[in-house]
């Protein structure tokens, strides 16, 4: 007969899980706001840049939803729970920019930009804050920061001058 072992739920030091959650708890809440404000901008534009906006906000969306998912699942990983509840983003995101109802493309564009720009210096705070902390949650941080900036220079890109 084994002997079961006691098995915690991470081998973490309690310290790093907290840091962890500190620094990305923001960016989690900040990317599932942008899932949500990307989906209502891409139901709603109007305008001659309809279908390249249209899709490229369903992609932007699908994006902040697994870069959401990777930030939260790093902190679970580490044994800590986190709270992305619809009242927990909307606390976080506030007041978006994005309008609710139909908008041109070049105004919600912009909009859009602005969630990721705040969702932006979240993940730069996080990335200077686990720097000597721990290496691993901010390389996740690094990853969403290298994808949120790609997609900003796409949106960017549809209305620059």
């Amino acid at each position: 007969m084994s002997k079961v072992q006691n098995i915690t739920t991470t081998a973490s030091d309690p310290t790093v899980a907290a840091a962890a959650a500190q620094f990305l708890s923001p960016v989690v809440l900040g990317l599932q706001a942008l899932t949500i404000n990307g989906k209502q901008a891409h139901w709603h534009v109007r305008g001659a840049n309809f279908v390249g906006v249209h899709e490229l906000l369903d992609t932007i969306v699908e994006h902040a939803g697994d870069f959401a998912d990777t930030a939260a699942e790093r902190i679970v990983a580490l044994g800590l729970p986190i709270d992305a509840r619809v009242t927990a983003v909307a606390a976080k995101a506030g007041n978006t920019g994005v309008p609710a109802g139909f908008t041109q493309s070049d105004e919600l564009v912009r909009a859009v930009i602005a969630d990721i720009d705040a969702i932006l210096a979240d993940t730069k705070a996080a990335i200077d804050g686990l720097d000597e902390v721990d290496l691993t949650s901010q390389d996740v941080a690094i990853e969403i920061m290298r994808g949120l900036e790609k997609d900003r220079w796409f949106l960017v890109s549809h209305v620059a001058a």
